[in-house]
């Protein structure tokens, strides 16, 4: 009997990866919910206005969705996250081939650095490409087969 209950308790505990994962993406929900209003770079465009609220409303739905999936240990959560990580990699190099700096300085009001702007967006790329490695090295934690969150 003993034995089971631990069994029990360590299958109910969050591993500390999926725990930092899910803080992440909390994180991003944030910082993306912080983003409403401003104009947002979207596959080679800058949209701004009622389009670009439309899309961080429905990227915030987005991450509050794998947030709340991470933190339930989703299978489907799992899947989601990489393909979300996809996305972001072809936005982001879309973006990077199609706008340019000068595109940029006429919305932030000041000089942008074209080197500057390419380096951070290969950091991004890299830095999402890891996460990725990461979530999938993790894919043994989410176990939870349900395929609603609620």
């Amino acid at each position: 009997m003993e034995h089971d209950e631990i069994n029990d308790e360590e299958e109910s505990r969050r591993p500390l990866g999926v725990t930092l994962i899910g803080g992440l993406y909390l994180f991003f929900f944030m910082l993306t919910v912080s983003s409403y209003g401003q104009p947002i770079p979207f596959f080679g465009r800058i949209f701004s206005g009622f389009e670009a609220q439309a899309l961080v409303f429905v990227d915030s739905l987005l991450c509050l969705y794998l947030f709340l999936g991470i933190m339930k240990r989703q299978k489907l959560t799992l899947y989601l996250l990489l393909g979300y990580n996809a996305f972001e990699v072809a936005n982001t190099l879309i973006n990077l081939l199609f706008i340019k700096s000068g595109d940029l300085e006429k919305i932030v009001g000041e000089k942008v650095n074209p080197d500057a702007l390419i380096n951070t967006n290969v950091s991004v790329i890299i830095a999402i490409l890891m996460l990725s490695l990461f979530i999938i090295r993790q894919h043994a934690y989410f176990t939870n087969r349900s395929k609603y969150l609620f």
